[in-house]
């Protein structure tokens, strides 16, 4: 089975850190990745889950203290592919996003494309 292509797919980067954002974009960038919208905040990323045109998401699960579940509930049913983003692993996932791929931080640029692809490959 081929892996899919990054090449042009418009990604949602919901992360309250700056500098993880940047990272996060950049890397996106240079594995060809189109469009990329940055969500610092809740309100942010359920605005941006609901309205943008995206191919899926990167989704940091504690934003600023917040539970950023709203989020992937948001994008399951619209059925975008998601990454939880986050330094704590697994534990705690509600059984729904069982199986969401989990890019654990720290992260190298491998671990980020390798997890975007595989949400893409079987999307939520």
């Amino acid at each position: 089975m081929t892996e899919p292509s990054l090449a042009g797919v418009r990604v949602l980067v919901v992360e309250d850190e700056a500098m993880i954002a940047m990272l996060m974009e950049d890397m996106l960038a240079e594995a060809g990745c189109g469009t990329t919208i940055v969500a610092a905040t809740l309100e942010d990323a359920l605005r941006d889950a609901e309205d943008a045109a995206i191919d899926l998401a990167i989704v940091d699960l504690n934003l600023a203290g917040k539970d950023a579940l709203p989020v992937a509930a948001v994008l399951r049913r619209r059925a975008v592919p998601f990454v939880f983003s986050t330094g704590y692993g697994a534990g705690g996932l509600p059984d729904e996003h069982r199986g969401v791929p989990i890019l654990q931080k720290p992260f190298q640029e491998d671990d980020l494309l390798r997890c975007a692809r595989a949400a893409l490959a079987g999307a939520p």
